[in-house]
């Protein structure tokens, strides 16, 4: 008898294969037959008219702190991922001295907007290696399945201390020898990769650049070395891809000899560039090297609203005085006192503008019944205001208003140059590129891009309306088994005997998102936008139902996930 069997659902199986109906039977936490008319579980599941997939893989998040006292990791969790990886874009939290977590907080607070009182509250830092760090995970009952990998910023300050906090300094000799000698016992005992941040636009919260930014040859060909002693892991890297970047990071995973992944985005300064990495990627994978690029479903889009961390007021002198208020006050104030929103919309005096205000023709209403992340132009605050006859700063007000100050403004500032999602259609059907750029579990006051598996299937194969759709079995295929084996992780991400038992039943017909949301329930009281789901029946962690009807079961299956 198995455990579980799931009867009669509409199986997509991860392989890309078409869909077909079928049972899945579940014994000891794998899959131990999918077919028809198996035999009787101790229980089974009516999935008739619903969609069984494997659980997703998201290798891109930053739960790095969050993992260490949230045992649900959501909002990930909610949007069926079963296998979260952290560690990503050089920078964490291990190795770590005792005595100066400060600067690790300051430089996660930085790059990845996690408040670092939230960090300093949540994070207990109970140890000083990496090895010591992914003990202290598996220790953890958790609704997923975990993976942790080494962060080049961590490594550096550690071994050298303050001068690590500089990126324009080079280690010693000594100092190379002892990061690589540390690179590669995290490997052994279980990292799954090496992570570098090579893009200008990742700071400390105290504006230093993230120390990996410019990491010299020496360096780099260190770690590689290590990376090939010890045989595992993959080479992360965010990268701004300037002239000579990517020959320089091919060269270190030749000497690497494991897979290099590379963050791929579209950004407005240099719109085509994307495309030339793209090209040089394809080109290293037709020498015979592994790489692949990780990119996003939708834009990355900057939420405005009066309880987020930005909006098109936020350096206007009238917002100081309101922005250390509770929300219900500030929400009181602004509609009681029609004099404080008059001040509040006039343009800032001169040298101090908002960094949006100048903004709002691509800046957009996000709806709260069906958040629409492929906006038209005519939709744009600017765009509303003028066919109003208004002020466009007056109307973003009154939407971020609405509902009692829940209001949002969406403002894609990568993957969306064109006015739509082309470009994102044209990343994510090239052979070459995995699904990652999620980023769950950071920029918790700015963007909420946890829910992307959703936003995958609901808006590619099912709503989009301003382009060309994509297949479902594609599209699962593109987020289980293809991110699973960028990682090495071949026991999940597809539905066949032996195979792991993530598995997600799925009401695809009523599926959708939730508008996002800000909700204080971080360490502290902090504040995170989150992003619900409707749709997903069942989702199970090695056999184990870890949410039903959207919500937590409670069980806490998950396991930390060590390369082999």
């Amino acid at each position: 008898m198995h455990d579980l069997v799931i009867r009669g659902g509409t199986v997509v199986d991860g392989s890309g294969t078409p869909a077909f109906t079928a049972d899945v039977g579940v014994t000891n936490g794998h899959i131990a037959d999918v077919g028809h008319k198996l035999g009787p579980g101790r229980r089974e599941v009516d999935a008739d008219g619903l969609l069984v997939t494997p659980g997703f893989v998201d290798i891109h998040t930053h739960y790095d702190g969050q993992a260490t006292w949230d045992p649900y990791l959501a909002p990930s969790s909610w949007h069926g991922v079963t296998t979260a990886i952290f560690g990503n874009c050089g920078v964490g939290f291990a190795p770590v001295r005792p005595g100066t977590t400060d600067y690790l907080i300051n430089l996660m607070e930085g790059v990845e907007d996690i408040p670092g009182s939230v960090l300093a509250e949540g994070v207990p830092f109970t140890w000083e290696s990496f090895p010591q760090y992914m003990d202290a995970l598996a220790a953890m009952p958790r609704a997923l399945d975990v993976g942790a990998q080494v962060p080049h910023a961590a490594l550096r300050f550690y071994v050298m201390g303050e001068r690590g906090a500089d990126h324009a300094q080079a280690p010693t000799d000594a100092e190379l020898t002892l990061m690589a000698d540390l690179l590669e016992e995290a490997l052994r005992a279980g990292a799954l990769g090496f992570t570098t941040s090579r893009t200008t636009k990742h700071r400390a919260r105290d504006g230093r650049l993230t120390p990996s930014l410019s990491a010299r040859e020496p360096e780099l060909f260190a770690l590689a070395r290590a990376m090939n002693r010890a045989g595992r892991g993959v080479l992360e890297v965010n990268s701004d891809f300037g002239e000579g970047e990517f020959p320089a990071l091919r060269a270190a995973a030749e000497v690497a000899g494991r897979p290099l992944s590379c963050l791929l985005v579209q950004v407005k300064k240099t719109p085509d560039l994307w495309r030339q990495t793209l090209r040089q990627i394809h080109a290293a994978r037709a020498a015979g090297l592994d790489v692949n690029a990780q990119v996003g479903c939708r834009p990355i889009g900057v939420l405005m609203g009066l309880d987020t961390t930005v909006n098109p007021f936020s350096a206007h002198p009238v917002w100081a005085t309101l922005r250390d208020l509770p929300i219900a006050e500030r929400v009181r104030r602004l509609q009681a006192d029609p004099t404080l929103r008059q001040q509040l919309i006039a343009p800032a005096r001169e040298g101090v503008p908002s960094i949006f205000a100048a903004e709002l023709s691509n800046a957009w209403p996000l709806a709260a019944t069906a958040p629409d992340y492929e906006p038209e132009s005519s939709g744009s605050v600017a765009a509303l205001a003028a066919a109003q006859g208004r002020d466009a700063r007056a109307l973003a007000l009154d939407l971020m208003l609405a509902d009692e100050g829940r209001g949002l403004l969406l403002h894609p500032f990568e993957n969306y140059c064109d006015g739509n999602l082309d470009a994102v259609h044209e990343m994510l059907t090239d052979e070459a590129t995995v699904i990652g750029v999620a980023d769950g579990g950071a920029h918790v006051g700015l963007i909420c891009d946890a829910s992307a598996p959703t936003y995958l299937l609901t808006h590619w194969a099912r709503d989009r309306r301003r382009g060309p759709r994509l297949k479902l079995e594609f599209l699962v295929r593109k987020h289980t088994r293809d991110t699973a084996m960028a990682y090495g992780l071949a026991d999940r991400g597809l539905l066949a005997p032996g195979y792991k038992a993530d598995i997600n039943v799925i009401d695809f017909q009523r599926l959708r998102l939730r508008a996002p949301e800000v909700v204080y329930d971080l360490p502290t009281g902090g504040k995170r936008l989150v992003q619900k789901a409707e749709g997903y029946r069942h989702t199970f962690v090695s056999g184990i139902e870890t949410l039903r009807d959207d919500s937590h079961t409670g069980a806490l299956p998950g396991r930390l996930v060590r390369s082999a």
